[in-house]
């Protein structure tokens, strides 16, 4: 059954049936930024995964490593990406410094990202500063013209550049960042894109952006709603980087065939950056949710539409407010069209306001002074509207006291 977007702004939502274990028609989960509600299908699938597991014992990995690339293929689906390789892991950390262990840093010590990273890549960096490694922070505001800023900070000594294609504090999307990968390619560095913060919410067809030769990570956590366990690294066509940070599926085939270990071999393709034994619950998970998404026509362009009409509710309904901008405020100076997927209102009681949110059914998440506000295609209209009615109310007493 295809979905309409006016089907998901009615209400009752018609998706919200879907996801009766989260309750979604009960409560107001604004956490669309942080975790998305998953749809039930998911438990039948976890599930399923013991139930292999009982039945099949160490056979079930054949089913297992299916389940894998099926969540490979929906990845490969939402980065329009039929060239790549996909690398699967646990989180994105593993992942990262996976990829970070094959750049060449001890001739080229250099490496460049943004004052805007998620603390994956933010904390990592920082502790390679430490061990001597050059780490440049490019300002991220403003984001319209951050890429252009880091294709200038490349020179020859740099070993990689590693960006968010949105910033996961504002929403905030970063534009033309083919012109990194462009600067990358002329000193022989690496662009790695981080789209975790907009796959399943901002379009990221490869092709169209012109990264088809950028490494990409991500994860199905949030916009995706294939909860944990389920991130990639995405791998351009013809890489033969050698991490130094890989697990026993690298060479899994030439293993089981036996053949002798001259040097540390790697598989083609994804297995360059495989990693080792792992819990495949999450991948039946992620398969059958998948399945869900395509199912219902949830599409990239589809969900896009979605969220730009709920972000831009909710951005209309705050202004109708009229706070005081010494107490919340938000960014007017962007428009619609440069945000992901949640608004970010800047306010030095973002904790208070969360909570008191929080206390009144209203989930949402804050970080620093800023309240996070994240719809999902789940909410309706009507949803939001109690949702801001609700934040106007504890405005309103903070103004008052």
């Amino acid at each position: 059954m295809k979905t309409t977007p006016e089907a998901l702004y009615a209400s009752p939502n018609a998706l919200a049936p879907h996801y009766r274990q989260f309750r979604v028609a009960e409560r107001l989960l604004l956490t669309g930024h942080s975790h998305q509600a998953w749809p039930d299908v998911g438990l039948e699938a976890q599930q399923r995964a013991w139930l292999e597991a009982a039945e099949y014992v160490d056979d079930k990995w054949e089913r297992a490593f299916a389940m894998a690339d099926r969540v490979r293929q929906g990845f490969a689906r939402l980065l329009d990406d039929a060239d790549g390789a996909i690398a699967l892991g646990a989180n994105t950390h593993e992942l990262v410094v996976r990829w970070l262990s094959a750049l060449p840093l001890a001739r080229r010590p250099r490496l460049v990202t943004t004052t805007g990273e998620f603390h994956t890549i933010r904390r990592q960096l920082d502790r390679l500063a430490e061990e001597g490694v050059t780490v440049v922070k490019v300002a991220a505001p403003p984001a319209a013209t951050l890429a252009e800023r880091l294709a200038r900070s490349v020179d020859d000594g740099t070993a990689a550049v590693l960006v968010s294609a949105v910033l996961y504090e504002t929403a905030h999307i970063v534009p033309a960042l083919a012109q990194v990968l462009a600067a990358c390619k002329r000193v022989g560095a690496e662009l790695l894109v981080d789209v975790y913060h907009a796959l399943g919410v901002v379009p990221c067809s490869l092709g169209d952006n012109g990264l088809a030769e950028a490494f990409v990570v991500g994860g199905g956590y949030k916009y995706c709603q294939l909860g944990e366990g389920n991130c990639f690294l995405r791998i351009p066509p013809d890489c033969a980087l050698r991490p130094v940070i890989t697990g026993w599926f690298s060479e899994f085939e030439s293993v089981a065939r036996g053949e002798p270990a001259t040097s540390v071999s790697y598989g083609a393709g994804a297995a360059r950056f495989a990693g080792a034994t792992y819990d495949p619950t999450s991948h039946y998970r992620g398969a059958r949710v998948f399945d869900f998404f395509d199912g219902h026509g949830l599409s990239p362009d589809l969900l896009r539409r979605v969220s730009q009409h709920q972000v831009g509710r909710l951005a209309d309904r705050f202004d109708a407010l009229d706070a005081d901008p010494r107490l919340v405020t938000r960014d007017q100076a962007v428009t619609l069209a440069e945000l992901g997927g949640f608004l970010a209102l800047q306010s030095p009681h973002a904790s208070e306001l969360c909570r008191g949110l929080r206390e009144r059914g209203v989930l949402t998440d804050y970080r620093g002074d800023v309240l996070r506000l994240g719809p999902a295609p789940y909410l309706s209209d009507q949803q939001l509207d109690v949702a801001m009615e609700t934040l106007g109310s504890l405005i309103r007493t903070l103004e008052r006291s």
